[in-house]
């Protein structure tokens, strides 16, 4: 159940694999008039938050300059170090968190009943605890290999490490009310996630009227 349902909105998590599609998947919601919450962009944009800032130049002072978070750096320093990424996402979460929960009340005042959050650590975050329904992305690790090169450009060992550390399908699957199986081409996974808008829809649209 949805922290927001009794205030005649619904939140549709989307979350998925690296690789997998999920960017495609949340182009086709928005296509298809879901207004969309994307938490990456809000990590982006809390970056820039300056009492933020001040939080993390206390506990990492080399990753904040005069021009602001210098990302690579602290990239460096908290994916080789569970502990430093836990205490990094301590810090940013909170911002994020206060971010979302406005955009989700300003999609009410407007009168919207289904919103998407698009959000890649949506079940490390606890972000699934806001949500009605979760939709995860999942895809074969040949094509999420092969994705993430053409994407990023990367050494293929880099990718191959990424891609390792990842949950499993299991997880997303067993987590999730909606798994969507991205192992062919556009056209099958736009028609998949149109199936699964058409359900959310059936399953929401007439209890928040």
């Amino acid at each position: 159940m949805g922290l927001f349902e009794s205030d005649n909105i619904r939140v549709i998590g989307l979350t998925g694999q690296s690789g997998a599609g999920k960017s495609t998947v949340s182009g086709i919601f928005a296509s298809e008039g879901f207004p969309t919450i994307d938490a990456d962009e809000i990590s982006h944009k809390v970056s820039s938050n300056r009492s933020f800032l001040d939080e993390v130049s206390e506990l990492f002072p080399d990753c904040v300059t005069d021009s602001g978070l210098d990302r690579q750096k602290l990239a460096g320093i908290v994916f080789c170090d569970g502990e430093k990424l836990k205490t990094y996402t301590d810090v940013i979460f909170p911002y994020i968190l206060r971010e979302i929960f406005r955009q989700i009340e300003n999609c009410r005042k407007k009168g919207e009943r289904l919103v998407l959050l698009d959000a890649p650590t949506l079940f490390e975050s606890g972000l699934d605890d806001i949500c009605s329904s979760v939709v995860s992305v999942i895809a074969p690790m040949e094509l999420k290999i092969q994705r993430v090169l053409e994407r990023d450009g990367i050494p293929v060992e880099m990718v191959k490490s990424r891609l390792g550390s990842q949950k499993s399908d299991d997880m997303f699957i067993s987590k999730s009310q909606f798994t969507i199986v991205n192992n062919s081409d556009i056209d099958s996974l736009r028609e998949k996630a149109l199936s699964v808008i058409e359900e959310l829809r059936r399953l929401y649209t007439d209890e928040c009227n």
